[in-house]
């Protein structure tokens, strides 16, 4: 019997070791990790506790009992975003992306049977981006970058960031796009509203600057996938479109948003099979990858629980979403990956 492969393609990491930078600089916006136990910690910024972690986040042998407990075979690994750090100084910013991709790829030599490697660059540097994706990829072996939705309140369609673009859809090399700094956030204190409300919408933001732009007939090689299922993209298209048929003047594409929202990939952190349904009617199967946000409080556990709750979905296409979208996203070859998966769980 075929082995159908299970994908986490949306999870989380940290070293343990994490550098300080905010002593280094003395700057505490600095993202800086203190440690309370051995099976946690507090994300601190500014003296303040940015968010609590479990050691899952960095622990790789309580993360490989997780995935064996829940059935995942692969987790592609990727910066929390709030290390992004865009607002530093460039050379700093790249000390940070440095690290982090040293400490990504030390992890997947590790493990390379059970995880998939994701990268960091400096966007507040374009050129200094580049260089560091061409070492994330060609010398390091990961194989795509996770990037925030915008650039120092920059959106993704900035003129400043062409250039990267550009690089990326040459080299071929998958971005995944997580919200990070989103909009309005000084509106949502309470509630914790940044994470159910501000960053949904600022994905959408972040989506639908670049099917707006014609960034995606310009680079047909560029492939995005947008966080937590595309945030409220999928239920704002129609809008969209009425706003592009309706003003003429601000058309930059032959073509109307949902043309474009097709080309694009989104993870399958939804929760509900409906809104998953409600995806692929707007989307297509193809596009879409199941993706958990291992290890945070809002996670779904399993990876891909709401994919295997849609009915209508032959095991073909489940297994497309499982974990052939994810491999086949990350330019691979799903074939090597299933048999390694076989000869693996035989030994």
């Amino acid at each position: 019997m075929k082995h159908t492969l299970r994908v986490d393609f949306h999870t989380h990491i940290i070293s343990e070791d994490f550098l300080n930078l905010a002593k280094k600089y003395n700057d505490d916006r600095w993202p800086v990790l203190e440690h309370t136990c051995d099976c946690g910690a507090k994300i601190m910024i500014k003296g303040k506790n940015f968010r609590d972690i479990t050691n899952q986040t960095w622990d790789i042998e309580e993360r490989l009992k997780d995935m064996d407990k829940e059935g995942i075979d692969i987790q592609v690994l990727s910066p929390i975003p709030v290390t992004f750090s865009y607002w530093a100084e460039p050379e700093q910013g790249l000390e940070m992306a440095r690290f982090q991709n040293d400490f990504i790829a030390s992890i997947v030599k590790e493990c390379p049977e059970r995880f998939i490697g994701l990268g960091t660059v400096p966007l507040q540097n374009v050129d200094l981006a580049i260089e560091e994706m061409k070492r994330a990829v060609d010398e390091l072996g990961l194989k795509g970058l996770e990037i925030g939705s915008n650039i120092n309140g920059k959106n993704l369609d900035d003129e400043s960031l062409d250039r990267f673009f550009q690089a990326a859809n040459d080299l071929e090399v998958p971005l995944f796009v997580h919200p990070w700094a989103t909009l309005g956030r000084e509106r949502m204190p309470r509630h914790n509203f940044m994470y159910m409300v501000g960053m949904p919408s600022e994905t959408a933001l972040a989506a639908g600057s670049i099917m707006m732009s014609g960034m995606l007939d310009k680079y047909p090689n560029l492939k995005l996938c947008f966080a937590h299922g595309g945030g409220s993209l999928p239920y704002l298209l129609p809008r969209m479109d009425k706003g592009w048929n309706v003003w003429p003047h601000i058309r930059k594409t032959e073509h109307p948003p949902s043309h474009y929202a097709k080309k694009l990939y989104y993870d399958s952190l939804v929760y509900d099979e409906n809104n998953l349904q409600f995806m692929i009617d707007r989307f297509g199967v193809d596009h879409i990858i199941a993706g958990s946000d291992y290890p945070f409080l809002l996670r779904e556990a399993p990876s891909g629980k709401v994919v295997d709750k849609v009915e209508k979905l032959s095991d073909e296409e489940k297994a497309k979403i499982h974990g052939k979208n994810a491999i086949e996203f990350l330019n691979l070859n799903i074939e090597d990956y299933v048999q390694r998966e076989m000869e693996r769980t035989v030994k």
